[in-house]
């Protein structure tokens, strides 16, 4: 079965890579998006698409224009993929690492391979808008002199050699993604119920003492871990902040308890998703 699924970047980037990781053998149509905005408008206007969306790095941490962007959404999360991220140098079949003077790649993965690239003073290093992005320009143009700083996916996506592997200086690169989806659609693409172990929501706290510490307290009466808390302040509301959590559970009758035991405590309370927990290992 054929999926369509959104991606931010072009065809080979990191998201197309996981959601090809993701759905396993399931063929994949990925749709381009230029920006994350640009993919929930498309999500939200065609119920049949899927989205797969980073939300947090290992090292750039949390993704929070995307916290906003899916909590604003009718959207629901449906999974999760976690994914190490790994850069290679590749350039057009035949070249070696001393005929290039040119490497392209986002600035986030020029920085994060800057130890190996100064190590190579004939390589000038020139910001692009995306990793696979810059693979297929050097593929089309036919760029010689030019290499590339990108997936491995996206290197042999485009027909380029790779010379060097793994050239990223910090080997603890992660990104989780979530895979969204109109709740629709929901039903067919997430587990069974008693599947479910994980679950997203966004909550506010009224402005009085120990309003965030009662509410940790029944989470962890009903056994409910906190696996991630992300504080946000809510613009135009001095000192009041918006919280996401993730949660994790054994039993999804007591998540439901413990949901219902926190509502009275809370406000604009929404569930983002339920969903299972990945268990790729890493």
């Amino acid at each position: 079965m054929q999926r369509k699924v959104t991606i931010q970047g072009v065809a080979g980037c990191y998201h197309d890579a996981a959601a090809r990781e993701y759905f396993g053998a399931d063929e994949i149509m990925p749709v381009e998006c230029d920006s994350f905005p640009e993919m929930f408008e498309r999500l939200e206007a065609d119920a049949s698409l899927i989205g797969i969306m980073a939300i947090e790095n290992t090292i750039a941490g949390a993704l929070l224009q995307n916290h906003e962007l899916l909590r604003k959404s009718s959207l629901t999360i449906v999974g999760e993929h976690r994914m190490r991220i790994s850069h290679v140098l590749a350039a057009l079949p035949g070249q070696s690492i001393d005929e290039l003077t040119e490497v392209n790649s986002h600035p986030m993965a020029l920085m994060q391979c800057e130890q190996f690239l100064r190590r190579h003073r004939n390589l000038r290093m020139v910001e692009k808008f995306d990793t696979a992005g810059s693979a297929r320009e050097i593929a089309a143009g036919s760029l010689t002199g030019h290499a590339a700083v990108c997936g491995e996916f996206a290197a042999q996506h485009y027909g380029l050699e790779i010379l060097e592997k793994g050239i990223e200086t910090n080997k603890r690169n992660f990104t989780r993604f979530l895979i969204l989806a109109d709740p629709l659609l929901a039903p067919e693409l997430r587990p069974r119920p008693e599947e479910l172990n994980k679950a997203s929501i966004v909550f506010t706290l009224p402005h009085t003492q120990g309003a965030l510490s009662k509410v940790l307290t029944i989470f962890s009466f009903y056994d409910i871990n906190l696996s991630k808390i992300q504080s946000m302040p809510i613009i135009g509301r001095e000192w009041e902040y918006r919280f996401y959590v993730d949660l994790t559970f054994d039993s999804y009758v007591r998540y439901h308890q413990a949901i219902e035991a926190v509502r009275p405590l809370i406000n604009d309370f929404k569930t983002l998703g339920e969903y299972r927990e990945s268990t790729r290992t890493l």
